[in-house]
């Protein structure tokens, strides 16, 4: 008598079983890294697309005669930076996201970016068109060393 084999053992199933979830216990926590990896690069793109946004728009008030830089208050026309960026930034309190922090006079605004859930603030100073975080602060510096170096 001559058997023919049309499915697969029960042995068969559960060594793949195991396979798959051997790939997956090495693939989700890498996944989880690439996540945090692209929040942080994503912050520090908006960070510099911010600073060049200033020096630009420094540097189109010193043709036209006027050496003061950008109000903190013309910084945000229409927008978390709309008056530097073509394309103003959302405010949204989510992970990766910037909002604004509600501490600004004449000559600050201040800002959150959300990294990892931690709020990283940043202060634009206009008597030096600085965009900047506290490297040295117990709460984020961390996070703004990673968003700034």
């Amino acid at each position: 008598m001559k058997k023919s084999k049309n499915a697969f053992t029960m042995v068969e199933l559960v060594f793949v079983i195991v396979i798959l979830g051997i790939l997956a216990s090495i693939a989700i926590p890498r996944l989880s890294a690439t996540r945090t990896d692209a929040e942080i690069t994503k912050g520090r793109a908006d960070i510099a697309s911010v600073r060049s946004a200033i020096v630009t728009e420094r540097q189109a008030r010193l043709i036209s005669g006027d050496s003061d830089y950008i109000d903190g208050d013309a910084l945000d026309n229409g927008g978390l930076f709309g008056g530097v960026l073509m394309y103003p930034i959302t405010a949204d309190t989510a992970v990766g996201h910037w909002s604004a922090s509600g501490t600004a006079d004449e000559n600050t605004s201040s800002y959150n970016f959300n990294s990892s859930g931690v709020n990283v603030l940043f202060t634009y100073t206009k008597s030096d068109g600085r965009f900047i975080c506290d490297t040295t602060d117990a709460t984020y510096g961390t996070q703004c060393q990673e968003l700034t170096d």
